[in-house]
């Protein structure tokens, strides 16, 4: 008789090693392991309960209250089994007129905005949708690959990507037209569907949203030289004195160190090869839920079971498999100006859009 066939090797969500050894690849499990979808569900439940929003989840029957259906579904949006996780709070006992769709910003998922879905869900004549962008929070994770053919379609392949996305979901979802609602990188891409799909926006409403200004002038060589201009002293016109030596050293001083510059073009190079914050995440292992602690902490405004929910939400959306996050490095470029600014581009707008600032915007 044949020998049996060996079981087929687990992928694990982060593997820097080929060909590990024995004792690596013993760790490797432990060092890179992420929560089962099980879990992450819980997670997203917990952290949305916080906000008195109850949900139904794949497979669950919704139960309506106060003459409300909310429930989270993966709306499969190609034939590759491709989905976006959705949250949907509908009105189950009368139509209603309008629909609101809420995209996320980078780094985050739909359960960031756990605060604001039950006073949302209150207003009459509204149906209120949130989705996980397509490689991101909870969506499907396919592969994503960077074109770098050019610039431009570099980024073009990378906004298509998203914005595509949106529009099947929206198709599938029904929804003949929307108000769009998107926070920073969110608002960004639903910039970007709104211009491509004037006819299926009813309104556009942009929460602090990335992309918008051009860079300053010189500001590639502003970032190479550690964030700042290396300052020189000034020369004096004739009818100056010479600068004092000590104006001089003083100004040596100024200038950043070399470990700053190394650590800036270091940074540099890493956003140019598409490495994002959640890779950082995944190759800390273990140590990946304090970085999460870390940063979940200057949300000093939450309180601390609710910041606790959300950083166990974050670590468990951060883990999962790379996918679209890569895709950052595609439209921005170092230090987050667009490569491909929105200035330029919103005058083509042709629905009412509304622009949002806080005294808390990150």
């Amino acid at each position: 008789m044949a020998d049996a066939m060996p079981p087929a090797e687990q992928k694990l969500a982060w593997n820097p090693f080929k060909t590990p050894s024995k004792g690596l690849a013993s760790l490797l499990p432990f060092w890179s392991k992420a929560d089962t979808t099980k879990e992450d569900h819980a997670a997203e439940a917990a952290l949305l309960s916080h906000g008195r929003l109850s949900v139904a989840t794949n497979g669950q029957p919704p139960s309506p209250a106060a003459g409300l259906v909310s429930k989270i579904t993966d709306v499969e949006i190609d034939s590759s089994g491709n989905y976006i996780h959705t949250l949907s709070i509908e009105h189950a006992d009368k139509p209603s007129r309008h629909n609101l769709v809420i995209t996320h910003g980078y780094f985050t998922g739909l359960g960031f905005f756990f605060r604001n879905y039950d006073e949302l869900s209150k207003v009459d004549g509204w149906n209120v949708y949130s989705i996980d962008w397509l490689g991101m929070g909870r969506s499907s994770r396919p592969t994503y690959t960077s074109v770098r053919t050019s610039e431009d379609e570099r980024v073009a392949a990378a906004e298509s990507f998203f914005v595509e996305s949106l529009e099947e979901w929206r198709s599938r979802m029904g929804l003949e037209k929307m108000t769009l609602c998107g926070h920073s990188f969110g608002g960004y891409m639903s910039a970007l569907y709104a211009l491509k799909y004037p006819e299926r926006v009813e309104k556009l409403v942009l929460v602090s949203p990335i992309g918008i200004p051009e860079p300053p002038e010189g500001y590639d060589e502003i970032l190479r030289n550690g964030g700042g201009p290396l300052r020189k002293p000034p020369t004096p016109t004739p009818s100056q004195s010479p600068e004092p030596p000590q104006s001089v050293q003083a100004a040596d001083e100024a200038k950043p160190g070399i470990r700053r510059v190394l650590f800036v073009r270091m940074a540099m190079n890493l956003w140019e090869r598409n490495f994002a914050p959640q890779w950082v995440v995944r190759s800390a292992g273990p140590f990946g839920r304090r970085l999460i602690d870390w940063y979940i902490g200057r949300f000093s405004w939450l309180s601390e079971e609710q910041r606790i929910s959300l950083a166990a939400y974050a670590h468990q959306i951060s883990v999962l498999p790379g996918s679209s996050e890569s895709a950052l490095g595609d439209i921005l470029r170092p230090g987050a100006f667009a490569r491909r600014p929105l200035v330029g581009r919103i005058a083509g707008l042709r629905m009412p859009t509304v622009f949002m600032y806080g005294k808390n915007d990150w």
